[in-house]
């Protein structure tokens, strides 16, 4: 069988039309950041890849296992026990074999944060929802080095999405993780990331939560939602093409519930509202 070879313009001329022929071009030569390659994060990259956008920085430490089949695309029988990033490398080769990208086998450390975000066009942060620490530290650098950063966090059977623009609202500011214990900072993200608390509506088992274990319920079809949401607003960013809703506003998209809200914390973590849905959260999970 004779393969038909790679051409960038053919793989890619069906965005024609939504793109325009020169923002296809402008793509090839932008530089996207995927921190894990899980279950947002390998829909991410994959999206990305289908843009045509040319080159990535990618980081996963871990490996794919049974767990992981329900939501997380670079998941089967084939690849249990591989690399989660290995396997993701080599499904966005096999889109754009021209694909320039830098892999960061330990995941993103202090040590290796700056490459990682060294020439990056926007950051999409696809780290799991307790890696805390990790996200706190390439938000900040992603400020300090004027960097675009977005999250699209897969909520029950929906999404909800934060910016983080240059010059506007940290995610510090926002969050206010400073200071606070692990716990207390698993409720500031959940709460400022979804405000709306659309999900909770039809969370059947409340037990499968479990910040002690650092376990929650998870589905494709919020995976699918975020990397839909989050690759239209990397899309604006990349070609300054539309507003993006930044940080204190987010958005959260809940097709279950045919809902769609802006959400708005004035003054982030400080905000009154915020501080009252906090106590009554850490109260809840006996979180002093």
């Amino acid at each position: 069988m004779t393969l038909e070879p790679f051409d960038y313009d053919k793989a890619f001329s069906r965005n024609i039309g939504w793109l325009t022929e020169q923002e296809q071009r402008s793509l090839k030569d932008k530089v996207v950041a995927i921190a894990g390659c899980g279950g947002v994060g390998g829909i991410h990259a994959l999206t990305m890849a289908r843009l045509g956008v040319g080159h990535y920085r990618m980081a996963d430490f871990d490996a794919f296992g049974v767990e992981n089949f329900n939501r997380q695309v670079g998941a089967n029988m084939n690849t249990i026990g591989q690399p989660k990033l290995d396997v993701m490398l080599q499904m966005v080769r096999d889109i754009n074999p021209d694909a320039g990208i830098q892999c960061y086998e330990q995941g993103v450390n202090g040590d290796n944060v700056d490459a990682f975000l060294d020439g990056v066009d926007v950051y999409i942060d696809s780290l799991d929802f307790f890696a805390i620490e990790a996200r706190k530290l390439v938000f900040a650098r992603c400020y300090e080095r004027n960097i675009p950063a977005i999250t699209a966090a897969p909520l029950g059977m929906g999404t909800a999405f934060l910016a983080f623009l240059p010059g506007q609202m940290s995610f510090e500011d926002y969050f206010g993780m400073q200071g606070a214990s692990l716990e207390e900072q698993f409720l500031r993200f959940y709460l400022g990331l979804a405000p709306a608390g659309l999900q909770s509506a039809y969370l059947v088992d409340p037990t499968r939560l479990n910040l002690a274990e650092k376990r929650g319920p998870s589905t494709i079809i919020g995976c699918t939602m975020s990397a839909g949401v989050a690759a239209a607003q990397a899309i604006k960013l990349m070609l300054g093409r539309g507003d993006v809703i930044a940080a204190p506003r987010g958005t959260h998209w809940d097709p279950y519930l045919n809902k769609m809200e802006i959400t708005h914390i004035p003054h982030g973590h400080q905000n009154p509202t915020f501080q009252q849905r906090l106590r009554e959260a850490k109260a809840a999970f006996g979180i002093e």
